[in-house]
């Protein structure tokens, strides 16, 4: 596994990272989850809590409001970033998410909702643009690199 200069990964309880994984530089993953194999992280990503603070606690300043720190039980949402993707440079990936296998995010993406495997989503938020190969495509695909899994 790569890490880049500058980057951050913290859970409050649990985050896995599987094997030949390249995160890039200035990133920050900040979330209970996982990160598949042969996953790659652009520089800049972000992939981080969307319910990390009570935003609605009454009677408490937002900076002093419940935090995903201290209950995670609570507001922690795990996200699963599948093997063989690429998350481009300045993406988000807010938690609850799940991007599937063998999927891309291209850069600057925010991704709010779910990620079919082998899906291509750009914008903000994101939104399907395309498909990495055709179905005939990812079964050779997947015959090639996971064959010995």
């Amino acid at each position: 596994m790569h890490i880049g200069l500058g980057s951050v990964l913290w859970a409050p309880r649990q985050l896995t990272v599987g094997g030949n994984v390249h995160i890039g530089k200035g990133c920050t993953i900040q979330v209970d989850g996982s990160i598949g194999t042969g996953v790659l992280i652009a520089n800049r990503v972000g992939i981080v809590g969307r319910t990390d603070h009570a935003l609605r606690q009454v009677g408490s300043l937002i900076r002093d409001a419940d935090w995903v720190g201290h209950h995670p039980e609570r507001l922690s949402k795990p996200v699963r970033i599948e093997d063989d993707v690429w998350i481009g440079y300045g993406a988000v990936v807010l938690s609850g998410i799940t991007v599937g296998r063998g999927a891309v995010v291209a850069a600057g993406a925010v991704v709010t909702c779910n990620v079919r495997p082998y899906e291509i989503v750009a914008g903000n938020p994101a939104r399907p643009v395309g498909r990495r190969f055709t179905e005939g495509e990812i079964t050779a695909h997947e015959r090639l690199i996971f064959r010995s899994a």
